[in-house]
Parts: C-alpha cells; sequence; structure tokens
C-alpha cells in the first residue's frame, strides 16, 4: 500500500481563522488513486516547525503533499525551509518569472513588485508544478524514499494543481492498488437502528470490504469500500453489497453521496412532474432555500423563499392571522401551516415547506419550549404538519430541522409517485 502524509502549514489554520479544506480535497484525489492517506497535520508557519515535521514524515511516508506558505510575504518560509532540508538554494527560473508578469498584467490592476519578483526563486532541485491561477509554483522533490510535494494553501489553486499536475505525476511515479468506496446516504432511522438490521450483512462482507457508519443529525452514510489489484472484480462484488443494502434498508436509501443528495432527488422528482416549490423559514433562516438552490437547475422548480425570521414579516409579508398569533403564537401548527399555505399561494408553487420554532437561547416571541420546532409541508391537495423537539443545542436544532424538512418533503413526493 502507498502511504501519504498531508501537512498544512498556517497559523491561521491553528487558531481557527479558517478551515482546512485543502486536506479535506487532497485525501479525497489520494484515495481515487490508491493512495492511502495516514496522517494530516497541521502546523504553523514557523522555521522548526516545518523542519520537524518534514524530518519526522521522512522514509515513513512514500508521499508527503504540503500545502501553505509559498506565497509572496515575510512569513512564507516554505521554500526556504525546503531548502534546508534538502541542502539546496533557491535559483531565478526566468519561465516562471514571465507567467507571473504574464498573470499581473491580465488580472492585477497593481504594479508587479520585487516580492512578486521573487516567487520565481524556486530550489534548484525541485521539479516545478505549474500554478495556472496564482504566482506560486508547487515543487515536487525527492529524499531517502520520500517524494515530497510542496503546494500553495489558496484552495482553488491546489486543487487544480492537484487534479491537472500532481495526480499524473503520483500515477507515473507509484503502482497504486485499487481502492474503490461508495457511500449511500440514508434519511431518517438512527445508526444504531440501522446497524441492527445490517448485523448479517456485514457478517457476510469479505475480509476487504469494509462498512462505516457516519451519523450527522438525522441522516446516516453508509460507506463502504474495498481495496485490491482487480478493479473489475472489486466493482462487481461492491454492486452486489450495494443491491443487498438497498434490499435490507429499501426507502430510507434516497442515494449516493455527491451524486444523489436529497435536494437534488427532490430536484429530480420536481422536475419530472412539473411542480414547483416554494419556502417560507423562519428559525432556519434560509438554510433550506440554500440547500434546494445549490442544485444546478434549481430554477426550473423552485420558485423562491420568504425568510420570515421576524414575527413582523410573518404578518406583513405572509399574512398571518392575528388573531391565530395571540391564540397559538408563532411557534404552533397552526403558524407553520398558515406560513406555508400562503408562500405556496404567494410565489404560486405546487408545494411548500414552512418551518417555525425556539432554536434559542432565548424564547423570542414565544414562551415555548428551547429545541421545540414545526415543520409544514404544504401539496396540492392537503398541508401536514410536524412537531420535533430537538434539544437546547441552537446549532444543532437549526441543522436537524433542514435535513427533517427536506426528509419530509422527500418522503411525500415519495408517496405520490
Amino acid at each position: 500500500m502507498i502511504s501519504a502524509k498531508i501537512i498544512t502549514i498556517g497559523d491561521e489554520i491553528l487558531i481557527g481563522q479558517i478551515v482546512d479544506t485543502n486536506s479535506t480535497f487532497i485525501s479525497k484525489q489520494l484515495i481515487n488513486i490508491g493512495v492511502e492517506v495516514k496522517e494530516i497535520l497541521s502546523i504553523s508557519d514557523e522555521k522548526n516547525s516545518i523542519l520537524n515535521a518534514l524530518d519526522n514524515s521522512l522514509n515513513k511516508f512514500d508521499i508527503v503533499i504540503t500545502t501553505g506558505g509559498l506565497g509572496p510575504t515575510n512569513d512564507d518560509i516554505t521554500k526556504e525551509v525546503f531548502c534546508k532540508f534538502f541542502n539546496d538554494k533557491l535559483v531565478h527560473n526566468e519561465d516562471l518569472l514571465v507567467h507571473i508578469e504574464n498573470l499581473f498584467k491580465k488580472f492585477v490592476n497593481n504594479p508587479i513588485n520585487d516580492l512578486n519578483r521573487a516567487q520565481a526563486l524556486v530550489p534548484s532541485q525541485a521539479k516545478l508544478i505549474e500554478n495556472k491561477f496564482g504566482t506560486a509554483a508547487g515543487m515536487a522533490l525527492t529524499k531517502g524514499k520520500t517524494l515530497f510535494i510542496s503546494l500553495p494553501g489558496v484552495p482553488y489553486e491546489m486543487k487544480s494543481m492537484i487534479t491537472s499536475s500532481v495526480v499524473p505525476l503520483l500515477n507515473k511515479e507509484f503502482k497504486c492498488p485499487v481502492i474503490l468506496k461508495k457511500t449511500l446516504i440514508t434519511y431518517g432511522v438512527g445508526e444504531s437502528t440501522i446497524a441492527k438490521q445490517l448485523e448479517d450483512f456485514e457478517d457476510t462482507l469479505a475480509k476487504n470490504y469494509k462498512l462505516a457508519y457516519l451519523p450527522n443529525l438525522g441522516r446516516v452514510r453508509l460507506r463502504i469500500s474495498c481495496k485490491g489489484d482487480n478493479r473489475k472484480k472489486l466493482e462487481d462484488q461492491l454492486d452486489v453489497y450495494i443491491s443487498e443494502l438497498y434490499n435490507i434498508l429499501g426507502k430510507i436509501i434516497i442515494g449516493f453521496e455527491s451524486v444523489n443528495s436529497i435536494e437534488s432527488e427532490i430536484g429530480k422528482f420536481l422536475t419530472k412532474s412539473n411542480k414547483t416549490l416554494s419556502t417560507a423559514e423562519s428559525f432556519t433562516g434560509g438554510l433550506i432555500s440554500s440547500r434546494i438552490s445549490s442544485v444546478p437547475g434549481a430554477s426550473m422548480y423552485f420558485k423562491g423563499s420568504v425568510v420570515a425570521y421576524n414575527t413582523s414579516v410573518k404578518k406583513n409579508l405572509l399574512e398571518l392571522d392575528e388573531k391565530m398569533i395571540n391564540n397559538y403564537s408563532v411557534v404552533s401548527p397552526q403558524a407553520a401551516n398558515e406560513m406555508a399555505c400562503n408562500v405556496k399561494k404567494l410565489l404560486h408553487s405546487d408545494y411548500a415547506i414552512s418551518t417555525t420554532g425556539n432554536a434559542g437561547p432565548s424564547k423570542g416571541d414565544s414562551n415555548k419550549d428551547i429545541g421545540l420546532i414545526y415543520i409544514s409541508i404544504a401539496t396540492p391537495n392537503e398541508i401536514k404538519s410536524y412537531q420535533f423537539n430537538f434539544g437546547d443545542n441552537r446549532e444543532k436544532t437549526i441543522k436537524k430541522s433542514v435535513n427533517k424538512a427536506l426528509e419530509l418533503l422527500f418522503n411525500e413526493l415519495l408517496n405520490e409517485q
């Protein structure tokens, strides 16, 4: 098995100023070509930290990929540290300078300065990796049994370099085994219940196949993975196992991760039936509509959303009945039903989702319990209201409510097929 380590460099990661998304992307790309990521490390942009990380990785991993520290400012010291680690020196690369100058001419209003020109200085031993979208070239150097690759930390630059240059380089340098994985998404049933249903299935899995459970606020992802040398045999057996999972779990599976998100499946149903959807959201603050509109082509079926966070918007825009509010409050099944019906009418849609509730930490305009929420689904023929209490953690309540609302609409669409 070819092993890899990912090192992300930057104080901004360690202090929580940014989220490390680079490691996630790189890991997915490496596993797709049969490289197993054994370790991920985030370190400060300090010379000894970087040196120690490189030294501790030498000959322990086949591949080490670093991101960050290749910019033009004084705190970008990765090239300097690489030179010390590889007993090398920086040399001027004329082709790289021309590339940097061309980028400035095309995309940057400010004139190029000496700091930008200095990015054309690279370790003499390095094989350069082209950065089509930035001024910091990537570097590949070998020491002992380890291939070290340094890439810029800017995500869109790094992603392009990984897919266009690094993956082909690794395929050329290493003979990797076949690693396959498929992830199914389930909604509405807890991890322990699913695990109980799959006990016999897991007992029949071949030794080189593995099933993992990944629960997340109302949904559980089931990842089945395998490794071996014969891709065709692995794929055929994987398909058999996937079919068995569908037979056992039935309708709680909504599709494959990254291919069949629940919002994309909703879009398929609505498009096929030539129906439309709108949303009226209170405490979810537009997160449902964001998920729905993230699907390419959503404008074909998604009419829009009213984010009625404040009671006055519920009254004035969604025209909730004042007497109803006084009798039941804005956190009630009556309010949720009116929100769904009225946004459906307002935006001329066939279906509508509404949410109202107390996500916390305070109770707002209602005295109902923190965590109590209502979701209504309006269809062409009826309206249904659902009550849940997801506890007093605000973030959990909101995220779980978004997932639950999409699940309820999805089930309603399934039942009407």
